[in-house]
């Protein structure tokens, strides 16, 4: 008998590395990549993961993130709130006591994320060609367990950032991830602004491609 549809989502690969971003930075991690997303950011490095993959059924997803032995798992894409049935997954993930982060665009809503999810939100900048794609409303909703990304491309970028972290005081409700876009902004100047301005946010490396570069699946 065919599994239903809703018992299944669309993947394009789980695989086992370590985590390079945000707060779990370092950390063993199984990826859960979904395949699809709305959005096209001009600096996207996930672009193969826009279109094909294979339907999963949650349970197997489970038993593979299982088969690796590790306590973190990170949802990610593509987007993967653009498949509803990723709400599913993530309580599946932490009713089996992982500890589970979500890597969203912030142009969905994750009102219904379970609580347990640390939210990490992509908030776009100009630089991404996608900034009308936020949807601010999401911010009320953020807490200390969720985190708040900026990737920047350039001054503008940083000044636009700056201005968003204060404005929606976000550094009061979680922590504030800046990043370089990679082959656009020179490291050494976002780490050389944000300690000029004393920010209260995390400059970040994105570091499994300082380990592995491109590579995908790593």
């Amino acid at each position: 008998m065919e599994t239903p549809a809703a018992e299944r989502l669309r993947l394009t690969e789980i695989f086992l590395s370590v985590q390079g971003e945000a707060r779990a930075v370092g950390w063993p991690t199984v990826f859960v990549r979904l395949t699809g997303c709305p959005l096209r950011c001009q600096y996207c490095d996930t672009a193969y993961a826009f279109h094909g993959g294979e339907w999963w059924e949650i349970d197997t997803i489970l038993a593979e993130v299982a088969r690796h032995g590790v306590r973190h798992v990170c949802v990610t894409g593509g987007e993967p709130l653009a498949q509803k049935r990723c709400l599913k997954l993530l309580e599946a993930l932490c009713d089996a006591g992982y500890e589970v982060s979500l890597e969203t665009s912030g142009a969905l809503d994750i009102a219904g994320v379970d609580p347990r999810v640390s939210r990490v939100v992509d908030l776009k900048t100009p630089g991404s060609k996608e900034m009308h794609r936020n949807l601010l409303s999401n911010l009320p909703l953020l807490t200390a367990h969720d985190q708040v990304k900026f990737v920047i491309c350039d001054r503008a970028d940083y000044e636009w950032a700056r201005a968003m972290v204060a404005e929606h005081a976000i550094a009061g409700r979680c922590d504030v991830l800046f990043s370089p876009s990679q082959s656009e902004l020179a490291p050494r100047d976002l780490a050389d602004w944000i300690i000029a301005d004393r920010l209260p946010v995390r400059f970040q490396l994105q570091l499994h491609k300082v380990l592995w570069g491109d590579t995908p699946g790593k």
